[in-house]
């Protein structure tokens, strides 16, 4: 399996430009070392989920500009009046980046800008943040912030599960930390734009949301400069996440890109991956990615009122050649049930769903009629071996909803999931197939 970039961004990932090679060096699925992934940098270094960037000095993207990279890049604008830093990445990773940029100027920043509250963000924030600085964000940042704290054992084995890590535990002694206890680590925030000068240099904080509601670009018009945030990577953006959060809606993005559009800036410099150099280049992935999501929100939309099911959609729903992604970290799959999702809400139409009936509440009439599951799971065999790998697995599904210590429909499962883990080309979506690996190992050991 090939993983370029995007793929990594699942896990608020490690930057490369679209000229470096991200090779997989995954174990086979089945090796006790599943959960580990890794990508080999332009440099040759290996950057897994494990090890920290080898960078060993800030990279200068332009004249006073300068990045730290990792799960999640660090910027730092150098002026004679002070400094500004942009993005603080993730808490683990804050303290490498500090000791690349300090080496650069180890003023502390006058300002600290997060282009929006995810964790790779704004995690450092509390390393840099001196007495007198202040901390930019947009108003929706607050909200946010008290949604993922409002979430946060959701959040937790979520994330556990798609980013390979141990299984964590719900806490129940701490299953409603409340509705609005987060920290707020913003002393400055603002609607549509901030505005601010500093050492000769504007800086232009804009609204701009996309991947959350609180994003935002910062343009510096004397070097033709926009950090972009997540607002594009170099895969099919990841308009619905699997691990579950607000929706994401597609005008947004499309709007956002616009704005960056109208700017004409010479260099874009985004959160994950380096910077894109030159009016036309900036421009030309600027309109691909617009028009590419444009492109599933509007045939999504015209075939929810052709009266089309999202299954249907999900299917038929493809990039033209030209619009083309990579589709290693969203795909457009999940994206039209998305778009389709969050337009339209649960219910799909059909009566039986408002009725509280379970998917698979007729499981055991099914599987009973078909002859019992050791029939069930021979079939489910049987179409592995012919290669129809989810019909097998929705068979061996049908089973364990049945009777859950169903070992031999654990063992065809495991077989289905390691198969489809090994061919999958998607990080999100292979960091959900080597959970269900080590859902079914764990089921098979007890």
């Amino acid at each position: 399996m090939k993983i370029t970039l995007a793929a990594i961004l699942a896990l608020s990932a490690l930057g490369l430009s679209s000229t470096q090679s991200a090779a997989q060096d995954d174990p086979a699925p089945g090796s006790n070392d599943l959960d580990t992934v890794s990508i080999k940098s332009a440099s040759g270094d290996t950057l897994s989920l494990q090890q920290k960037s080898t960078q060993t000095e800030a990279l200068q993207i332009t004249d006073g500009i300068f990045q730290a990279t990792g799960f999640g890049n660090s910027f730092l604008v150098v002026t004679d009046e002070g400094n500004v830093v942009i993005d603080t990445s993730l808490p683990q990773n804050a303290a490498g980046h500090k000791t690349l940029l300090d080496a650069v100027s180890n003023k502390v920043p006058t300002y600290i800008i997060a282009t929006h509250a995810h964790g790779d963000h704004v995690g450092g924030i509390p390393l840099w943040r001196g007495k007198n600085t202040q901390v930019i964000a947009q108003e929706n940042s607050v909200e946010f912030l008290h949604y993922q704290k409002r979430l946060s054992g959701f959040f937790a084995l979520r994330n556990s599960a798609q980013f390979g890590l141990d299984i964590a535990k719900p806490d129940v002694g701490d299953t409603y930390p409340g509705n609005f206890e987060a920290d707020i680590p913003a002393t400055i925030l603002f609607d549509d734009k901030y505005e601010f000068r500093l050492g000769g240099l504007t800086f232009v904080v804009e609204s701009a949301p996309a991947e959350t509601l609180d994003a935002l670009t910062v343009w510096i018009p004397e070097k033709s400069t926009v950090f972009i945030g997540d607002l594009i990577y170099e895969s099919f953006p990841n308009i619905y996440t699997l691990r579950g959060t607000k929706p994401r809606w597609a005008l947004d993005y499309v709007r956002s890109i616009e704005d960056v559009l109208q700017l004409d800036a010479e260099i874009m410099i985004p959160s994950h991956g380096e910077a894109i150099k030159g009016a036309d280049a900036v421009r030309a992935a600027l309109t691909r990615y617009r028009d590419a999501i444009l492109y599933v929100h509007d045939a999504t939309v015209a075939g929810m009122n052709a009266g089309k099911d999202v299954y249907s959609l999900m299917e038929e729903i493809k990039l033209p050649e030209e619009l083309a992604l990579p589709e290693q970290y969203g795909t457009v799959k999940w994206t039209v049930r998305g778009i389709y999702d969050g337009y339209a809400g649960w219910f799909d139409g059909n009566p039986s769903s408002i009725l509280s009936i379970k998917p698979n509440a007729s499981n055991v009439s099914l599987v009973k009629m078909a002859g019992g599951p050791d029939a069930v799971v021979a079939q489910a065999e049987a179409l592995f071996g012919k290669g129809e790998d989810l019909s097998a697995l929705s068979l061996a599904e049908s089973v364990l909803s049945v009777d859950p210590k169903y070992k031999p429909a654990w063992a065809v499962r495991l077989k289905i999931l390691e198969k489809l883990h090994k061919n999958s080309a998607n990080f999100n979506e292979a960091g959900w197939l080597g959970y269900g690996i080590r859902q079914s190992r764990k089921a098979l050991e007890e």
